[in-house]
C-alpha cells in the first residue's frame, strides 16, 4: 500500500497526469473506468481562481465517483498561490498538487511552473505557505517538477529533500528537463536516485514515456519508484491503465479494445461531456478525441469527418453506431 497523508493507494498505483485541455471530467471519469487509481484536474491558474475568472473556477469541479483526485494550481505569487490553495481545499479534493513542472513558455516564462526550479528558495517558500495554509482542511500537499531547467541544472534531488522537510507528502518527477520539453527519451535515473536517498520517506512517482505494459512493469523494476504517472499514452486509449494491471498481476499482455469498447468508451465519454457542459459545448470538446479514439483503424477518415461537422448528439450516437457496424470485423 502506498500512503499520501491519509490517502491510501493500492501496490504501485497508476496515476493520471494533469493535462491542459485534456484531464477534465469526462476524460477522468473514462480513465477511472479503467483502472487509474490517483486523478488530478488541469492545472488551474492561481490568478484565475483569486479573480473568479470563469474557466478557472470550472476546472475546480470534481465528482465523488472520481475519489481520490486532486486538484492542480500554478502560479508565480506566493501570496496568489496560497489562496487559491485555500479555495481548492473548500472544494472538497483530497489533496492539493503544485505544479512546478510546466514547461510551455506562456506558463514558464512568467515565472510559474517549470520556472521555479530556477528558483529553489521561491519554491520552498510558496510550498511551505501552502502546506500551511491547507493544514487546517487536513489536506496533503503534493508536488510534481521535472529534473532541473537544463542539462546544466538538474537540480531535482536538492528539490526533493527541501521540499519533504517543509511537509509535502508525494513527489512526482517527469524525467525530462525544461528546455528539452517533451523532446528525447525521458531520464529516470535522477528519479531512482531520489527513491534510493535514505533521507526520502514520502512517495516517488515516475513520468514520463510510460506508453506500454512492458515499458511499465519495466521501469518499476529498474528505477524502485512507489508508481507511475501516465499523460499522453492515455489520450484516446484509457484502457493503457486496465492493460498495465492486467499485466503486473498476470505476466500476460491484455487483448487490445474491441471496435465495440472503443465505440462504448468513446460514448460514455460523449455522455460525460454532455452532462458536465451542455450540448454545445460537450459537443465541440468532444471533437479533438475522436481522431484518438479511432486511431488505427481503416477508413475512419470519413466517418471522423462527419462526427467533427454534426451538431447533434442523436446523429453522433448514431455515426457511432454506424463505425461499430461496418467494422465489426475489421483486424485491430
Amino acid at each position: 500500500m502506498v500512503k499520501i497523508g491519509k490517502i491510501e493507494l493500492p501496490d504501485f498505483p497508476l496515476l493520471l497526469a494533469p493535462m491542459e485541455d485534456v484531464s477534465d471530467p469526462p476524460f477522468r471519469a473514462v480513465c477511472k473506468a479503467n483502472g487509474a487509481d490517483l486523478m488530478y484536474t488541469e492545472f488551474i491558474s492561481s490568478e484565475g481562481l483569486i479573480r473568479d475568472a470563469a474557466k478557472s473556477r470550472q476546472k475546480l469541479d470534481i465528482f465523488d465517483y472520481e475519489q481520490p483526485i486532486g486538484i492542480q494550481i500554478f502560479g508565480s505569487d506566493i501570496e496568489s498561490m496560497r489562496e487559491s490553495a485555500v479555495i481548492s481545499a473548500q472544494v472538497g479534493p483530497d489533496l492539493i498538487d503544485i505544479n512546478y513542472g510546466c514547461p510551455v513558455k506562456n506558463v514558464a516564462c512568467k515565472g510559474a511552473g517549470a520556472a521555479l526550479l530556477r528558483d529553489i528558495p521561491k519554491m520552498v517558500a510558496m510550498t511551505s505557505a501552502i502546506v500551511q495554509a491547507v493544514e487546517p482542511f487536513g489536506l496533503p500537499v503534493t508536488v510534481k517538477t521535472r529534473l532541473g531547467w537544463d542539462e546544466s541544472t538538474k537540480n531535482v534531488e536538492e528539490v526533493a529533500e527541501r521540499l519533504q522537510d517543509i511537509g509535502i507528502k508525494a513527489l512526482t518527477v517527469h524525467g525530462r528537463t525544461r528546455v528539452q520539453m517533451y523532446k528525447g527519451e525521458a531520464d529516470w535515473t535522477l528519479i531512482r536516485k531520489i527513491k534510493e536517498n535514505p533521507r526520502i520517506q514520502i512517495p516517488i512517482f515516475g513520468n514520463g514515456d510510460i506508453d506500454t505494459p512492458e515499458k511499465a512493469v519495466a521501469y518499476k523494476e529498474e528505477f524502485g519508484v512507489d508508481g507511475i504517472m501516465i499523460g499522453r499514452a492515455s489520450i484516446g486509449y484509457p484502457w493503457i491503465f486496465r492493460e498495465i494491471k492486467h499485466y503486473m498481476q498476470t505476466g500476460e499482455l491484455l487483448a487490445p479494445p474491441t471496435i465495440q469498447e472503443r465505440i462504448d468508451m468513446c460514448k460514455m465519454h460523449f455522455d460525460k461531456g454532455l452532462e458536465w457542459k451542455g450540448p454545445r459545448l460537450g459537443i465541440f470538446e468532444m471533437r479533438r478525441h475522436y481522431a484518438n479514439y479511432f486511431r488505427g483503424l481503416p477508413n475512419v477518415k470519413s466517418y471522423r469527418t462527419r462526427l467533427v461537422q454534426t451538431e447533434d448528439p442523436e446523429e453522433i450516437y448514431a455515426i457511432l453506431d454506424e463505425i461499430a457496424n461496418s467494422m465489426e470485423y475489421a483486424e485491430l
